[in-house]
């Protein structure tokens, strides 16, 4: 027996029940025929003309439906008698460097094979304006010699900032388009500055580009594409304020204001920009700490498509030995380089296993009410807010709400030989 199974053994790990959880569900199931409709609309297809090149952007979340959505913009361009090209647009992201971007957006099925267009991937950028404060503003060189730009994003509320703007179109070509050198120069004045910087880097982009239309996504609470956009170039900044405030109304929020501890499967920049997503967490480290409260959180995984980084991380109190082998400092560090913020990258307990995990959440949460029982709540992630699980503690709290509704009995956790979780039952 280690030293932590020691001290930690006589922390009795409660019973769970799965609970169901229901939002609206409203969504898209013709992605193409929703593509083309909105580019339709006046000012954006019918702006591209024979023979432009025609610059695409892909970005690093598991963006519901995304290589559907390319495939779709592609074939339309190529309807006018123009040529797609995609450029991965992320920033930082994969330790900063081109072959790593590719790599992450054809592992969301964006290869040249299936969007019928080829994949443009660098890391150099050219310099295409300056902001009033003397900030660079920088442009992927690729998307700076295309004839035509159609930046692509999800928009929703950011992780780390609130403004007028936050995760979407105007964040998609300042940061995902600016690359490491944009990103960085939009990072430099720190958080507090990153809402006027974005939405000014990207008011001189547009001005500077001014042949572009963005597709703006929305996504509902179920990871479902549910609005798709197609906004031109001179309307970027009046329609995409509204589409966040509607993107805001259809997000996944955990239905309980308060509870004791967070468990959390998997973790990853798939997920979330912070791994696990601080408007579902209540934990920024930027922002710091808001509504849902939970007084630890405890991360068990990392996921495949994160390779290795680990940024957000530290939101968590503890996390396991599985997910520590997991890391890839050279995938993570630069991104809190960038974005000038090593609380981002920072790291939490490491424990042996699961059920150790568990366990020093469970002995470090001082304010519960041990005769009742520790209230938990247990995701997949924090995009998997239909179905979880619930402590028998908070039992009560879910039979008063009326979209939450108990659908098994209380379930004990088993653990495998090394501690990991292995089943409920």
């Amino acid at each position: 027996m280690n030293i932590f199974d020691q001290l930690l053994a006589d922390n009795q790990i409660p019973k769970f029940v799965r609970v169901r959880h229901e939002m609206d569900h409203s969504h898209i199931d013709d992605i193409e025929g929703a593509v083309a409709q909105a580019m339709r609309r006046e000012g954006t297809l019918d702006r591209i003309k024979p023979g432009d090149s025609v610059c695409i952007t892909a970005g690093s979340r598991d963006v519901a439906n995304i290589a559907r959505i390319i495939r779709a913009i592609c074939d339309q361009v190529k309807s006018v008698g123009a040529h797609p090209f995609i450029i991965p647009a992320m920033g930082s992201h994969a330790g900063a460097k081109a072959e790593g971007q590719r790599g992450i957006i054809e592992g969301y099925g964006v290869t040249e094979e299936a969007m019928g267009a080829p994949i443009r991937a660098s890391m150099d950028t050219e310099v295409i304006a300056h902001s009033k404060s003397g900030l660079e503003i920088h442009l992927d060189k690729f998307a700076n010699a295309a004839d035509f730009l159609i930046p692509v994003g999800r928009i929703k509320a950011h992780t780390d900032f609130r403004g007028e703007v936050e995760s979407g179109i105007c964040k998609m070509l300042v940061i995902g388009m600016g690359k490491q050198h944009g990103a960085y120069q939009c990072h430099k004045l720190g958080f507090k500055s990153m809402a006027a910087n974005v939405k000014e880097f990207a008011g001189a982009i547009i001005e500077k580009k001014p042949n572009m239309f963005a597709i703006g996504l929305i996504e509902n609470a179920y990871h479902q594409t549910c609005r798709i956009e197609a906004i031109p170039a001179g309307r970027i900044l009046e329609e995409e304020p509204p589409l966040l405030e509607y993107a805001k109304s259809r997000m996944a929020k955990v239905p309980f204001d308060q509870a004791d501890i967070l468990f959390v499967d998997e973790t990853g920049k798939d997920i979330s920009g912070a791994g696990m997503d601080p408007n579902v967490t209540g934990r920024s480290p930027v922002l710091g700490i808001s509504r849902p409260f939970f007084q630890r959180i405890a991360v068990f995984d990392l996921t495949d498509k994160s390779h290795g980084n680990f940024g957000g991380l530290g939101s968590a109190d503890v996390t396991t030995q599985r997910l520590y082998r997991k890391i890839d400092f050279e995938q993570t560090y630069p991104n809190g380089i960038t974005a000038a913020e090593p609380l981002a990258v920072r790291l939490p307990a490491v424990m042996p296993s699961d059920r150790t995990a568990m366990q020093f959440a469970l002995r470090t949460a001082t304010d519960c009410d041990w005769e009742k029982g520790p209230r938990i709540v247990w995701l997949k992630n924090t995009l998997s807010l239909s179905e979880f699980y619930i402590s028998e503690a908070l039992i009560p709290d879910a039979e008063a709400l009326d979209n939450v509704t108990v659908v098994s009995e209380p379930m004990e956790v088993i653990f495998d030989e090394e501690g990991n979780v292995k089943e409920l039952r």
